[in-house]
């Protein structure tokens, strides 16, 4: 019979200015491990309002694409109500990051993230200034043994 297994855990990363964009593919995978989840699913959510996580081919052409992209949705010399109040200068940062989205969701099948060949998961940190993210991980699901 298996049980029933609920593991948390967090990563932590240092960004740049916005859009910076990290791979933690490999962190999420070795909690995934950690967790002895067999089949389940890992949840992450970074914390923080200027923060998101989603999945993209990792490789230099479409992260440059998808920072392009990002900064066209929302980009930092329109003018913001949030700058009305705040006068920080990110008010680009909290929309970036909400059109994306705080969380994501990933199979666990047989022990190990389901993602395809080219798909990794990133955390973009949208904020006008250097960021310490954290992620925080929940893994649920049944155990190997």
């Amino acid at each position: 019979m298996s049980d029933t297994v609920v593991h948390c855990d967090s990563v932590q990363v240092s960004m740049d200015v916005g859009p910076d964009i990290s791979n933690i593919t490999d962190q999420l995978a070795r909690i995934a491990e950690k967790s002895g989840v067999e089949n389940g699913n890992l949840h992450a959510s970074v914390i923080g309002s200027t923060g998101s996580l989603t999945t993209i081919e990792y490789e230099p052409g479409v992260v440059e694409d998808l920072r392009r992209a990002i900064t066209r949705l929302a980009p930092p010399d329109m003018e913001y109500e949030h700058e009305k109040a705040w006068h920080d200068g990110n008010g680009h940062s909290h929309v970036q990051s909400a059109l994306l989205g705080p969380s994501i969701a990933i199979p666990v099948r047989d022990g190990v993230l389901a993602l395809g060949t080219w798909q990794q998961v990133v955390i973009i940190n949208h904020d006008n200034r250097p960021r310490q993210r954290r992620i925080e991980v929940t893994v649920i699901g049944t155990s190997r043994g």
